[in-house]
């Protein structure tokens, strides 16, 4: 099979790199796209040194079964029919066509079918969030339709790429030495501080990222479920955590929405509280699952259960999950 990723220099670009070969991802030739300050650059791969191509519109994707997309909703947007046009699969990361009714959004584990109509061979990777949210939510659906959702979420800095890595670790390195932090790519400082804006306000209060996991929700899971979200950047390095209600048709115990969950495939358990085991970023990070854990009974519905989820936004959140969607369609003879 002939592989593309397009963003092979950024955070998302590099996680493809190692998942692909960690999965053992079938390729027979590996291309590497990125913008002219990446040109030039190699990598290795599976014992292979690859060298990053500049991305332009011309004919490189011509021969390419399958492009993994992660360069922003821009260059995606203007780049889409220069890589599809020979009949390449792109399975995008960014946002740019998530909402786009003739675009599946997809989480392998909750609507992998979806995957199969492509009409305009563009599959979209959802938002970070929303995927460990959504594994989540099925196992709950499974058992009793899900009503509402209210989800809090605390997004470490590699929600906003490599560079706010950087930042967050300068940051802390600055206020060991007694230096002003410096600050830059997000709204204050980040280190020692909690940000409830990630992404620009709409007007209805919310931020594009709260609107982008009430939406991409209701699309996944083919649900009129009503969802509300407030999104928080903390100062944590990497993976994504999240405080989740749900209220049910029917009341759902602890120990079935367990029994639910272990039976998910994705989802790993770690609820054992008197003992102090719960899902926590700092053994998440570099990981697969989607942790689940602090598993109880709301105490103001009868029908609510809440619930703590944990999962590395840079794997699962995005290169992970969009080399699922790809293992599934060769596994259904749609690529390869």
């Amino acid at each position: 099979m002939k592989v593309a990723i397009v963003g092979a220099s950024g955070a998302v670009g590099q996680e493809f790199l190692r998942v692909l070969a960690d999965r053992k991802f079938p390729i027979d030739e590996l291309l590497l796209f990125g913008s002219e300050r990446s040109e030039g650059r190699t990598y290795d791969f599976c014992g292979r040194s690859v060298k990053v191509r500049r991305l332009q519109h011309n004919d490189d994707f011509r021969g390419v079964d399958v492009a993994f997309v992660s360069a922003g909703g821009g260059t995606s947007r203007e780049f889409e029919k220069t890589i599809t046009k020979y009949g390449t699969l792109m399975i995008d990361n960014s946002s740019a066509f998530r909402m786009d009714d003739d675009v599946p959004l997809v989480v392998p584990e909750v609507n992998p079918e979806d995957a199969l109509d492509t009409p305009r061979r563009v599959i979209a990777n959802p938002n970070c969030s929303t995927i460990q949210m959504v594994v989540a939510l099925r196992a709950i659906e499974n058992i009793s339709h899900i009503r509402r959702v209210y989800v809090s979420t605390y997004q470490a800095a590699s929600g906003a790429g490599a560079g706010a890595m950087s930042e967050l670790e300068a940051q802390y390195a600055d206020i060991a030495a007694g230096h002003e932090p410096h600050v830059e790519r997000f709204a204050y400082q980040l280190a020692g501080n909690l940000i409830p804006h990630i992404d620009v306000f709409t007007d209805n209060g919310y931020t594009k990222e709260e609107m982008k996991m009430v939406n991409e929700t209701k699309k996944i899971l083919h649900s009129d479920v009503a969802v509300s979200a407030t999104c928080v950047r903390v100062p944590v390095m990497r993976a994504h955590s999240e405080s989740i209600w749900v209220e049910t048709e029917r009341p759902v115990s602890p120990d079935e929405a367990r029994q639910a969950f272990e039976r998910m495939e994705g989802i790993a358990v770690i609820d054992e509280p008197a003992e102090k085991k719960y899902p926590m970023p700092l053994f998440a990070a570099g990981t697969y699952p989607v942790y689940v854990g602090r598993i109880r009974e709301d105490t103001a519905n009868p029908n609510g259960l809440t619930f703590w989820c944990v999962a590395d936004q840079i794997l699962k959140g995005a290169a992970l999950n969009a080399v699922q969607i790809a293992e599934y369609l060769v596994s259904q003879g749609r690529l390869g």
